[in-house]
């Protein structure tokens, strides 16, 4: 048994790391029209200060399991906290060019940790890991809401300008890489006595294996991808241009970046309620159209009563963005029959999730140029409610990826869905 002192260590480091997995996506949304104004960009220029985050996460995801491999999980989440430093501090250079190199190079310390923090959750809370993965998240939608409802507020009470009130969220980074130092010191001693490969490592080991996209061959995965990849269309679609639409329909900056944290922070009440009722279900059918349902009201609340009912539609976005994002990830944990698989299918549908969610706020920005409103943008996440409902029904159904000897077998490619017995 671990002393209760380096537990708590651990849970306080981990959801100091989770605290910043959004900020330096989410905080440009609220200053994207001051942004445009100050350098002159279009609307697919400036969604794409938020799109290259999101492709870096779906590009350096299999990067994440060499590093740490390479250097240790714990080093290689640190090294991923001081490139995050790098990249938020590049934007205080008045360049356009520094502004983009630092959403790449923020997206890729993003990514390494995206990957690599639940495995070491996995392993430091071996006894209650879906507990600690609740918070997990839900710090995700808090650093998310902070990020979102004070970067405007910020700038203006130290009057400063824009890249000052973007580059501020270095000081939670460098907080972050405080508290995650006595990790790194324990992992120098920890990792001398070891002798063998914990599951976490193993874990790590198959993610790193591109064979792992073998598992796109079963229709459970490509469910299961499907789901993690539109659930994040739409919410970084939503979270780039919300203030924006909000600030079209007359509601000032700031007022439009609350909206935006409290959608993230319903998000967060969202990620912790759902592990709670999930245990009683025997499929997650329920919760998939739940999501949905939740997703409709408020996007067809945008279409006819954007600024009226904001307070509410926002609100119920955000419920169903916290709790259809925990679910992706619960879903990646009960298709899968070990801790190998479910790493290689946690990698491949960060890629691909990731990757596709990129397109969003480009696309969304295209069309809004070309239209000249934001009726056909919304109107877009409303019809992708469709297919992500049905790859939602299709991923939440009592089944398991493959059976063992398939996984182990994943060189011959003969992947299956098997039914199991209800999840507990």
């Amino acid at each position: 048994m671990r002393p209760r002192t380096v537990a708590l260590f651990a849970a306080v480091a981990t959801v100091a790391v989770a605290l910043n997995l959004r900020p330096a996506v989410v905080a440009v949304a609220p200053l994207l029209d001051t942004i445009r104004e100050d350098i002159g960009l279009s609307s697919p220029q400036a969604g794409l200060l938020t799109t290259l985050p999101l492709l870096c996460f779906g590009l350096f995801a299999p990067v994440a399991p060499r590093l740490a491999r390479r250097i240790g999980l714990e080093w290689a989440v640190g090294a991923s906290l001081v490139l995050l430093v790098v990249g938020i501090l590049l934007r205080l250079i008045t360049a356009v060019t520094a502004l983009y190199a630092g959403s790449v190079i923020a997206g890729a310390a993003i990514a390494i940790a995206n990957v690599l923090m639940p495995a070491f959750v996995k392993r430091e809370f071996r006894e209650h890991p879906s507990g600690i993965l609740g918070v997990y998240t839900a710090a995700l939608n808090v650093g998310a809401a902070a990020a979102a409802g004070l970067t405007v507020p910020i700038g203006a009470s130290l009057a400063v300008g824009w890249r000052p009130a973007l580059a501020f969220w270095v000081v939670l980074a460098g907080l972050a890489f405080a508290l995650w130092l006595p990790i790194l010191l324990r992992s120098t001693s920890v990792r001398a006595a070891e002798t063998a490969l914990s599951e976490a490592d193993q874990a790590l080991a198959a993610a790193e294996d591109i064979r792992g996209f073998i598992l796109l061959r079963s229709p459970v995965a490509r469910q299961v991808t499907g789901y993690l990849a539109l659930q994040s269309f739409q919410f970084y679609s939503y979270a780039a241009w919300l203030p924006t639409l909000l600030g079209d329909e007359g509601i000032g900056a700031r007022t439009a970046g609350y909206l935006l944290m409290l959608s993230n922070l319903t998000g967060a009440a969202g990620a912790l309620v759902l592990p709670v009722f999930i245990k009683r279900l025997r499929t997650q059918r329920a919760p998939v159209v739940a999501v949905a349902m939740f997703y409709a009201v408020s996007l067809c609340g945008l279409l006819v009563a954007p600024a009226a009912g904001a307070w509410v539609w926002v609100c119920l976005y955000g419920v169903a963005q916290g709790t259809g994002f925990s679910l992706a990830l619960t879903l990646m944990v009960l298709r899968s029959p070990d801790t190998a698989v479910a790493a290689r299918l946690s990698g491949v549908a960060q890629l691909v999730g990731y990757l596709v969610a990129a397109a969003g706020p480009v696309l969304l920005g295209i069309i809004h140029d070309l239209t000249g409103g934001w009726e056909w943008p919304v109107l877009i996440l409303v019809v992708l409610l469709g297919p992500m409902l049905w790859l939602g029904l299709g991923a939440g159904r009592s089944v398991l990826l493959g059976d063992h000897e398939d996984v182990r077998g994943i060189r011959s490619g003969s992947v299956r869905a098997r039914p199991t017995s209800p999840v507990s």
